[in-house]
């Protein structure tokens, strides 16, 4: 369970710790952009499963197919933007994972509001295993992480990581990504062999 702020980095991290540690899993990811029903929930999952043929028109039939297809072997699946989701959605998933025969892990990763809608399922977080919390990297985390991130960073200056952060990225890892992206159009442009606070301020007034 991951919930928390924006540009954090979650689905990145969730989908990199799941291929470190289960390499061969079958992990199925869905993502909703409105507060789906149980009927969209089975649709997404229909979808996502590559089933064949044409959806089950009647509830019942449908829930029998999913289970069905559950059961044949373990999946996961990494529900994103959580948030999005309301009462009908989370029991819709609590159902399918409490049936014995269906094999599935499910992670929901959300933004701000996730945790509080999933608190307000006691049926459904009473079955979290794991609550993640995601929050900016600190000061120390970035000149640690932002090096290894890009060869951009490899061999920057750590006072100009730290000048870059405190007047952009400011912690956030979409920043920093966006923000890398602005720094190697500069280096190309001015065929500087790496960043420094000039180049920094052009990249700055990139970013939206």
């Amino acid at each position: 369970m991951h919930p928390r702020g924006a540009g954090f980095g979650k689905t990145l991290a969730v989908n990199t710790c799941l291929r470190g540690l289960e390499p061969h899993e079958d992990v199925r990811k869905i993502t909703f952009r409105a507060r789906p029903t149980a009927r969209a929930v089975r649709y997404e999952l229909f979808t996502a499963l590559d089933l064949a043929g044409e959806p089950p028109r009647h509830p019942s039939e449908f829930d029998r197919l999913l289970k069905t297809a559950l059961a044949e072997r373990s999946r996961t699946f990494l529900v994103d933007e959580a948030q999005w989701l309301n009462g009908e959605a989370f029991e819709y998933f609590r159902y399918l994972w409490d049936e014995p025969s269906t094999q599935l892990a499910i992670i929901f990763v959300g933004g701000e509001g996730c945790h509080t809608v999933l608190r307000r399922e006691p049926m459904l977080s009473s079955r979290i295993f794991i609550w993640q919390h995601f929050t900016r990297l600190t000061p120390s985390e970035v000149l640690e992480a932002i090096p290894l991130f890009h060869q951009v960073w490899a061999d920057a200056d750590p006072d100009d990581i730290a000048f870059a952060d405190s007047h952009a990225a400011h912690g956030n890892f979409r920043a920093w990504a966006q923000l890398t992206a602005h720094a190697r159009t500069a280096l190309a442009r001015t065929g500087r062999p790496r960043v420094d606070q000039e180049l920094l301020r052009w990249a700055f007034s990139r970013l939206g």
